[in-house]
This record gives structure tokens, sequence and C-alpha cells, in this order.
């Protein structure tokens, strides 16, 4: 019996011994089939590394400070996507016109029951049967006036200011006409409150422009007119040039570029347009 019992016993031990290894396998070789769900550790969880790689934001949306109100951030969003997609994708390409496109706020020149169109590409009412333009038009227009970033340049057609800001962010002075005394001083009360202290309206008829500030480097006309009002071709300095859509007020027009030069004015087509008519001196 006692040899017996001390074979059971070795032969105990050896079965123990023997699958000892598979006892002691580690976790981590466990493979899940299809269907399985792993464990969870109950021990806390080691922060992951950081990477020393810096984060690229090249063609991302500028992103707006946590502080600023959730619209305001949506309007950045919509902004920046406007610019990327339309108005760059429609060739313009001037850095200048489009960083000024990105960081004015044409939501702020627009009343609050048509806020939700600001970065719509297209123009939308303002009041006083006037509008205010396109994005992609106002970009066109700035680009075709080709600004170095030290003229003075007039406006005609002041409507809500929002051409006016996108020139101001480009040039040290822009003085912008306006016929309707409404437009005018709201559009003046707007570019102040938002900051653009470089851009001074006066509410009278463009037709007669400003002499008391020409002459200009350039005059952009936002409203059509059938023909170039010879008062702006005089208050237009040498080497200058005037944007403007020109033709039959009530139907399409041409969106002209006009350029002085050893005294002389040429003219060369950009588009088709439709602006609203000019009015005052313009009609008789």
């Amino acid at each position: 019996m006692d040899g017996d019992r001390l074979m059971v016993l070795a032969l105990s031990v050896t079965l123990v011994l023997l699958s000892l290894p598979y006892l002691l396998e580690e976790p981590s070789r466990i493979v899940l089939m299809p269907g399985d769900t792993p464990m969870v550790p109950t021990s806390s969880p080691q922060p992951a590394a950081k990477s020393t790689s810096p984060s690229s934001t090249l063609g991302q949306p500028p992103v707006p400070s946590p502080t600023e109100d959730p619209q305001e951030q949506v309007y950045a969003r919509e902004r920046d996507l406007l610019v990327t997609e339309t108005v760059e994708r429609r060739g313009v390409s001037d850095p200048a016109t489009l960083a000024a496109m990105r960081s004015v706020l044409r939501h702020r020149f627009m009343p609050g029951d048509v806020r939700d169109y600001a970065y719509e590409d297209r123009p939308v009412p303002i009041g006083h049967g006037q509008t205010i333009s396109q994005p992609y038009i106002v970009a066109l227009m700035t680009e075709e006036m080709r600004l170095k970033g030290d003229e003075k340049v007039l406006e005609i057609g002041t409507g809500s200011g929002y051409q006016a800001a996108v020139l101001a962010t480009i040039v040290p002075e822009v003085y912008s006409i306006e016929i309707i005394d409404a437009l005018a001083e709201r559009a003046q009360a707007t570019l102040d409150a938002v900051g653009y202290d470089n851009v001074h309206v006066l509410n009278a008829d463009g037709y007669d422009g400003w002499a008391e500030h020409a002459p200009y480097d350039a005059i952009i006309i936002t409203c059509a007119v059938d023909h170039v009002p010879p008062s702006l071709v005089a208050q237009l300095a040498e080497g200058g040039m005037i944007v403007l859509p020109l033709g039959d007020p009530r139907l399409y027009q041409s969106l002209t570029v006009v350029e002085k030069k050893d005294g002389k004015v040429t003219s060369r087509h950009v588009l088709d347009v439709r602006f609203v008519p000019m009015t005052g001196r313009a009609r008789d």
C-alpha cells in the first residue's frame, strides 16, 4: 500500500509541474475572437504620452476664443467656409482681399432678421430698396482695384457699410458716400461700433464725388449707372482706376474697370452683373 501511495503522490506532483507554465501564461497573449469583449482593467489608466510633433492648422477654419458667444463661433466657421469654398474657388486669389473677407463680420452689417443669410453667397435686402452685395462680387471688385495698401479710396454707395469695411481692412483711408440718410447713419454707426475708424461716411449724392479729399487712388461704385460720372474721373488720380457696374440700370450691367493713364481713360470688361441703380443726378 505504501508503495502505491508514493507512486500516486509522485504522479500528482509531476502533473502539477507540467501544468505550471500554462497557469502562469501572460494575459496579453490572449487573442480575442470576433464578438468577444475585452476585460476593462480595474487599475487607474496611465496618461497617454504627448506627441512632440506640432499639430497643423493649415486649411482649418480659425478657432474662436472660448469666451466668445457661441453664435459668433458659428459665424466664424461659416465665414471661413464661404471664402474657402466659394470666393477662392471662383478665382479670387489676392491675399489682402482674402484676408479682409475672412476678417470682416458681414453679419454685423445686416439687419437682425436676415443675419441667418450672412455667409451665403448672395445679395440680401437691407431696407430702403437696397441690398448688401454678394460676397463674391465684393471680393472680386476689391481684387480688381489692385490695392497695395497705401491708397486713398472713394466709394459711391455705402449701403450697409460692408464693402467699405473690407476696403478699410486693406487701405488707410476710405471715403464713402450714401444718398439715403437712414442708411448713411446706420452704416457709420456700425462701422464705428465694429472699429473701422478709418471709414468716413457722407450723406450726399455720390454722382458728384467728394472733391474735398480728392484725388483718389481708386474709386468703387456699388450701384448701376449707364455712364461714368465726369466728376469722378476728374477726382481720380493719375494711374488710378474706377471699378463699377456699367450699363442699363434696369437690366444687367458689365462690371467694368476704368483706368486713367497719361490723361487718357481706358476700360475693360470683367463679367456681367446686376446691381441696384444709382439714384439722384445719375437719373437726370
